[in-house]
C-alpha cells in the first residue's frame, strides 16, 4: 500500500507544473551546444583546481580566471537562468512535500488507531 501511494505521489509530481518547467529547462540546456561546452570546461577546471587544492598547492591564476569567466558567461545565459529558477521552484515543492510527509508521520505516530486505507 505504501509503495502504491508513493508511486501515485510521484506520478502527480511528474504531471505538475514545477516538474514540467524543470524538464523544459533541462531540454533547453541539452540543445545548447555552446553552453554545454562551457559546462564541460568548467567541470574540467573545477576538477583540476580541486586536485591542486587538495594537494596543498596553489591553483594557477589563469585557471581560476578562466573558470570565473566561464561561470559568469553561463550565469548570464537566459537558458541557465531558466534552469536555475525551475530547479529552485522544484526544490521548494519537494521540500514542502517532505514537510507534509513528516507531518503525516508525526500524526500517525501519535494516533492510536490503525487505518488500512
Amino acid at each position: 500500500m505504501h509503495m502504491e501511494k508513493a508511486f501515485e505521489l510521484g506520478r502527480l509530481i511528474g504531471q505538475g507544473d514545477e516538474f514540467k518547467a524543470l524538464k523544459r529547462a533541462q531540454e533547453s540546456i541539452e540543445g545548447a551546444s555552446e553552453l554545454k561546452l562551457k559546462f564541460g570546461r568548467m567541470e574540467e577546471l573545477a576538477g583540476k583546481l580541486q586536485d591542486v587544492a587538495s594537494q596543498g598547492g596553489e591553483p594557477p591564476k589563469d585557471d581560476i580566471d578562466e573558470y570565473d569567466r566561464l561561470f559568469s558567461e553561463a550565469q548570464a545565459d537566459p537558458r541557465y537562468q531558466q534552469l536555475a529558477a525551475a530547479q529552485a521552484n522544484f526544490d521548494k515543492l519537494m521540500l514542502r512535500v517532505q514537510e507534509r510527509i513528516a507531518e503525516g508521520m508525526r500524526k500517525g505516530a501519535e494516533s492510536q488507531i490503525i487505518t488500512l486505507s
